[in-house]
């Protein structure tokens, strides 16, 4: 199941100590303290993985090294190693004690979260010429310690909406490297996944049911998802007795949920063309286009509706530039 929405404790690493400490050989007497390391920082980063907040399900705290401790003869402590924390791409990250809200919007995008504490100063940084032999040194920062919660909202350039069973999956592998699994079953997957089209992200959205704006299934879960889409493409089975009824179907319900997500541009692709009659096709094709003139027919395994997708795509793609 699809983690979208978790809070762990974060803990970046203390500073080690200085040293006071003094040169023991003959003839270099002096304070020979070192530093302290510096305690290891939290970042995150996004990757195209939907799923990988699923790692923080069962671990609600993470923490980084702490800096080592200054030693003598002039020894600095070591660093920490710093954390790096993947998260999906369109994740909230949301300091919980602050309020402080950052997005992670680019796969590789890195953001710094959480500071180490500073390592402590040696003696030997103390040593002046009125002074030269001092026993000061300070000890190590702590690092930064809070809740954060990351909340997933999906960002795509085309969400693929319909009824369970209305192609987007398989549509989704035809025109990306996506391996969403595909099978011929009246209910809805759990998942959203994303495909990339060149420079365009598409995004895989589970079915909707009837009464999901009303909490009905996951929908409220995925309509949420998809509020944050550019371009809805609206997919509607050809096999289904009633294409105009599906269709208006899962436009009451993005209209119930939100009207902006409504007034989204939308292609409607009455899908699994081949698996009908031409004269079926035509009657389910031709009511559509009453609802909406661009309705086109298509089937991933004919090329010529394949290219006409592609064409949309393309378009898309460089408005967007």
């Amino acid at each position: 199941m699809l983690i979208d929405n978790v809070t762990i404790k974060v803990k970046a690493g203390n500073g080690g100590d200085g040293k006071a400490a003094f040169n023991s050989n003959m003839m270099s007497l002096g304070p020979v303290g070192g530093n302290g390391g510096n305690g290891g920082d939290v970042y995150c980063e996004g990757v195209s993985d939907l799923s990988a907040l699923a790692q923080f399900r069962n671990k609600k705290e993470v923490k980084t090294e702490n800096g080592g401790n200054g030693r003598g003869q002039s020894v600095d402590g070591t660093d920490g190693k710093d954390l790096i924390l993947k998260i999906p791409v369109g994740t909230v990250i949301t300091n919980v004690e602050t309020g402080l809200a950052r997005e992670i919007v680019k796969i590789g995008e890195r953001i710094l979260i959480a500071h180490g504490g500073r390592g402590g100063i040696g003696n030997f940084k103390f040593r002046s010429a009125t002074n030269t032999s001092p026993k000061q040194f300070t000890k190590g920062k702590a690092g930064d310690v809070f809740a954060i919660s990351f909340e997933l909202k999906l960002i795509a350039d085309v969400g693929l909406v319909g009824l369970p069973n209305a192609g987007k999956s398989s549509l989704l592998n035809e025109l990306t490297n996506a391996k969403s699994k595909v099978a011929n079953y009246p209910f809805t997957t759990l998942e959203p996944s994303l495909g990339v089209y060149y420079e365009l992200i598409l995004a895989d959205i589970p079915g909707l049911i009837e009464g999901a704006s009303a909490g009905k299934g996951l929908g409220i879960k995925f309509l949420k998802h998809i509020e944050r889409t550019k371009i809805i493409f609206h997919l509607i089975s050809a096999e289904s007795d009633n294409p105009s009824a599906d269709y208006t179907v899962i436009r009451k319900e993005l209209g119930y949920y939100s009207q902006a997500l409504a007034g989204k541009s939308e292609h409607i692709f009455l899908t699994k063309s081949d698996l009908v009659s031409e004269e079926d096709l035509k009657n389910k094709l031709d009511a559509l286009k009453k609802i909406n003139k661009n309705a086109v027919a298509i089937s991933i395994h004919d090329e010529a509706s394949m290219v006409g997708v592609k064409e949309i795509l393309n378009k898309i793609k460089s408005e967007r530039l």
